[in-house]
């Protein structure tokens, strides 16, 4: 006779490859709170509705505890031959208090809502985390603004020489972007917080089971109504790794910036000792691995969202045993950006600018070439198309010549040949890197001014965020302790019906 407890249409046993081959256990050791947790609400919602009795609740809540504090303690082992947590956990029951109390927890429950259930429960709060720490991150480039608000360097596009910008400009960009960020994890959170418990296997059930008190009990903050669609989806850890696969990506971006301006040719930054490594063989080296492996480590976050999608493309409506995969990638996922940000704040922290080198790169190769042209329209009235010509011929002559802005006689001499007159003084302004950001006059330039409006903007932003992340724990937190309360009565001999939910 087959001994799994799904096993009672079965005459064999599992051949123990095909059993290898089902387990889930190394990914499901992650969720056994979670389904203690849902275990808990679901059996209470049971008795509540008269579908067990309350000795019946009593006995299953005493070892579904007995479950976890195991677990707390490292005591709690799963079994392989279980397949997977769910059935560990039942498991239990069953053995320690019998088919006649521990087998009534999985009425009117499937293992296909149980553990959607499990990952949402889970995957909440791994997005909190998450959030939290971008906040971090979002933190150390605000004090890096508010330290630099009027400190030069060059801005780059195609990775060539541009502009000048200040280091409070580029520190706030990144905050800029990972606000963005943020939303998507926000957005994310509010797609994966609603519960599905009690759609069953797929249809619902006959037994009149309340999903509004599991909801509760649970800290959902909503109902995934429809029980087809709730058992079927999985667009919910898709638009998690969505979110995880861009920040990677951005994280990604600075990884690169810190590698190339940590060169001795760029020399614009230093990385710590703590966040380098260095030559098994060159004595000398000292390597940006920190941002290496950020880079690196982001084709694994766009792998496990394109696992995922590879794995719903063509699963018809209903429960498929595919699914069973969708939690490994998210959970590989969820591990490399957490360690990610966390390490890259502390890069990022720790790094010293060379602000002498900064400047000096902020006013060479022609950078301020734009505000000669803007002066030109500005003062001297030439169409802006003209202007351009204007100055890209006098760039180009100076570069033939080997010489720069500063060689004034030249400008002098070229400008003079196309009309135009530039006095020593509005020329020695305008090619000042330092005067020149100063000069910036629109909403979200580089100008210390805007910048110091916008670092005060995001910092309001980021208060909001903290105080939605907050309120979101506290739900989930909230919901922990009225689950507990409702079990520490029963365990003491109270009735359910005399238990205020």
């Amino acid at each position: 006779m087959a001994k799994k407890l799904w096993g009672g249409r079965f005459r064999k046993e599992l051949e123990k490859s095909a059993e290898e081959y089902l387990q889930s256990i190394e990914v499901d050791k992650e969720m056994v709170l979670e389904d203690v947790w849902g275990s808990e609400a679901h059996a209470v919602m049971l008795c509540k509705q008269g579908i067990i009795a309350d000795r019946d609740l009593k006995e299953i809540l005493y070892w579904l505890e007995k479950v976890k504090r195991d677990f707390q303690k490292g005591k709690f082992k799963l079994s392989k031959e279980a397949e997977d947590v769910h059935m560990n956990v039942e498991g239990v029951l069953i053995r320690e208090a019998g088919k006649e109390y521990g087998g009534k927890l999985h009425t009117a429950r499937s293992r296909n809502d149980q553990v959607i259930t499990d990952a949402r429960l889970y995957i909440r709060r791994q997005i909190l985390d998450i959030e939290e720490l971008v906040i971090q991150l979002q933190k150390t480039f605000l004090d890096i603004g508010r330290k630099h608000l009027e400190t030069p360097m060059p801005g780059y596009t195609h990775t060539q020489d541009a502009q000048p910008i200040t280091l409070a400009y580029w520190a706030t960009a990144y905050v800029s972007l990972l606000m963005r960020d943020l939303s998507r994890l926000e957005n994310a959170y509010g797609i994966v917080d609603t519960n599905p418990l009690g759609s069953c296997a797929l249809a619902g059930t006959s037994f009149p089971i309340d999903r509004r008190l599991t909801t509760k009990l649970l800290g959902f903050s909503g109902l995934h109504k429809h029980s087809l669609d709730a058992i079927s989806s999985r667009d919910f850890i898709a638009e998690t790794l969505c979110a995880l696969a861009i920040n990677m990506s951005n994280l990604s971006k600075l990884a690169e910036e810190m590698v190339y301006w940590s060169t001795f040719e760029f020399n614009l930054i230093t990385l710590d000792d703590r966040y380098t490594a260095g030559s098994s063989i060159m004595p000398q080296k000292k390597n940006p691995c920190v941002a290496e492996l950020t880079r690196g480590r982001t084709g694994a976050v766009y792998g496990s969202l394109m696992q995922l999608l590879t794995t719903l493309k063509a699963i018809p409506m209903g429960y498929n045993r595919d699914l069973q995969e969708d939690k490994p990638p998210l959970w590989n996922a969820i591990k490399t950006v957490k360690s990610t940000l966390y390490v890259v704040n502390g890069m990022i922290g720790t790094i010293k600018f060379h602000e002498e080198r900064m400047e000096e790169l902020a006013g060479a190769n022609f950078t301020t070439a734009t505000e000669i042209a803007n002066y030109l329209v500005i003062e001297k009235k030439v169409p802006f198309r003209k202007s351009h010509e204007i100055v890209g011929n006098l760039v180009a002559t100076l570069v033939e010549e080997g010489k720069s802005f500063k060689d004034f006689d030249t400008v002098d001499r070229v400008l003079k040949m196309s009309g135009i007159g530039i006095s020593f003084n509005d020329l020695r302004d305008i090619i000042d890197s330092k005067k020149a950001v100063q000069a910036y006059k629109s909403e979200g330039s580089t100008s210390p001014k805007e910048v110091a409006a916008m670092i005060g903007e995001f910092e309001e932003s980021i208060r909001r965020h903290e105080k939605g992340i907050k309120q979101r724990r506290e739900r989930i937190e909230g919901a922990k302790r009225l689950t507990e309360s409702v079990v520490k009565s029963v365990l003491s001999g109270k009735k359910i019906k005399s238990i205020d939910m």
